[in-house]
């Protein structure tokens, strides 16, 4: 991600997208042929779904990029933390998920945690017009990323992870073609490097988390995501020299503690089920 805003000034948003799902889509191929996986395990009879899902997430991805090039770093990051809150929202309408109440408050406690990161910059005035829209471009990107993770869970039925993950960097790429026209440029070298690497450790990043999950439960595994804002921190701080606000930094923890207590409950109740 990082690699991304640093470039967000001298190449178009599609472009990036492009890089960053074209580059990630070599490693998955070659991590597919090497398991054995490639072709003959990409067969599927639910191109639909993957179409659906590939839709979702690189629209997803195109807001999350746009806004990366207008808020500071920690920012995006912390406020990316809302997918688990909306997706607990959407599993209920759109899977029949029951939401208790307990599940409910944390998800208010975590979007009072969103509106404290936000309240230095919920100005109707014309000098926060740009910073507005940067803030409603990573909450939509939010929204759909928890969307995506809904076709994901009725894909999983069918579907295996080497066709989940495959298929949406194929689509990724090829959807990202269609920003041809708005403008691609010729980056600098270094622009395309540091592009073609967001796109391998993207690629290298996935792999890395499906296996993950396929050794440990899911409930184990989420909140080492929660690391990412650390990171953010050190890498605002390091490289664009954007230091976090108390304001983000106290938001952050409410929009983590949610997430982290939703993942404890689900994990707590999976047990109860088993027992």
């Amino acid at each position: 991600m990082a690699g991304i805003k640093a470039t967000s000034d001298v190449v178009p948003v599609g472009q990036q997208v492009f890089f960053r799902a074209f580059f990630a889509l070599v490693v998955i191929v070659g991590w597919l042929t090497w398991d054995g996986q490639f072709p003959k395990g990409l067969k599927t009879t639910r191109l639909t779904g993957h179409l659906a899902r590939g839709t979702v997430g690189g629209c997803a991805m195109v807001l999350r990029f746009a806004a990366l090039g207008i808020l500071a770093f920690p920012d995006v990051t912390a406020l990316g933390f809302t997918t688990p809150l909306i997706l607990t929202l959407l599993a209920a309408v759109m899977l029949g998920e029951t939401v208790r109440a307990f599940r409910l408050t944390t998800v208010a406690v975590g979007f009072v945690g969103v509106l404290i990161v936000l309240w230095p910059t919920l100005d109707l005035g014309a000098g926060a017009q740009r910073q507005n829209i940067g803030v409603a471009l990573i909450l939509m990107s939010s929204a759909l990323a928890a969307l995506a993770q809904i076709y994901v869970r009725r894909l999983i039925d069918t579907e295996t992870t080497a066709q989940i993950v495959f298929y949406l960097s194929l689509l990724i790429t090829v959807l990202s073609l269609f920003s041809i026209p708005f403008g691609w440029v010729v980056p600098p070298l270094w622009a395309g490097l540091m592009l073609a690497a967001a796109g391998v450790i993207g690629g290298i990043g996935q792999i890395f988390l499906t296996s993950c999950y396929r050794y440990a439960p899911a409930s184990v595994v989420a909140p080492f995501d929660y690391t990412a804002m650390l990171l953010a921190i050190v890498i605002g701080v390091v490289w664009f020299n954007e230091a976090p606000t108390v304001w983000t930094l106290t938001g952050a923890a409410g929009i983590i503690a949610s997430g982290a207590v939703i993942v404890w409950r689900e994990r707590q109740l999976a047990q109860r089920t088993q027992g």
